[in-house]
């Protein structure tokens, strides 16, 4: 898997910063691999990563990103979650990741206003929520989307993502973990839309919706 990651940082690599040269481009994409692997993760993995990449391609296919949207969304995506340790306050990992993503673009050389628009994308994720009546972008809604697809994922696929959850989280205890976990899943459950782009809400809000459910019901919840 690191090896198709690393081939797919490298083409999008030489299309954001052209004059940084491959040796620079390498370097970079093994230095963000070596984020995306550390051991303390559970669900914040190159697998999350991959599958982050892969609801973009299918997002970019159905027409809900445009060739240079998908990009910098792909870009967001390689950055939302470089820094992630599941014992810092809300907020933290975000924006530290944010600031990561300034610093090692702008050293790769990428133009400002990609580095603005990738910062945004990857602010965007700490509340998961493209606001009603909020300006946002294309990319901003196909980002968003991307980053919980899990929620729509086959039944397997779902009940593995709820133990890496859980052993990310392996400090927290059990009753405080049930209770917080259910807050979270009750707010996408509530939601009226939990999907931006007209493709994903058409097809993953019914899985997505069914998963939440169940989780839900295991942890307690009506």
């Amino acid at each position: 898997m690191t090896e198709a990651l690393l081939d797919r940082w490298l083409a999008d690599a030489e299309l954001l910063a052209p004059r940084a040269g491959r040796d620079r481009w390498l370097r970079e994409g093994s230095l963000l691999l070596r984020g995306w692997g550390e051991p303390h993760r559970g669900y914040h993995t190159v697998e999350h990563l991959a599958e982050m990449l892969a609801a973009l391609d299918e997002l970019e296919a159905a027409g809900a990103l445009g060739v240079g949207e998908a990009l910098l969304a792909r870009a967001v995506a390689w950055f939302h979650d470089l820094h992630y340790d599941p014992r810092a306050a809300p907020g933290s990992n975000e924006h530290r990741s944010a600031t990561m993503a300034r610093d090692h673009l702008h050293s790769l050389g990428v133009d400002d206003a990609l580095v603005d628009a990738v910062e945004a994308g990857v602010l965007l994720t700490e509340a998961h929520r493209v606001e009603a009546g909020a300006r946002h972008t294309p990319m901003l809604e196909a980002v968003h989307d991307a980053d919980l697809w899990i929620l729509s994922a086959p039944q397997e696929r779902y009940a593995a993502y709820r133990a890496q959850v859980r052993r990310e989280y392996a400090h927290v205890p059990d009753d405080a973990f049930r209770v917080g976990r259910a807050q979270v899943l009750a707010g996408f459950a509530g939601r009226e839309r939990i999907y931006r782009t007209d493709h994903a809400h058409a097809a993953w809000t019914e899985r997505a919706r069914r998963n939440l459910a169940a989780e839900l019901a295991d942890l307690g919840r009506p």
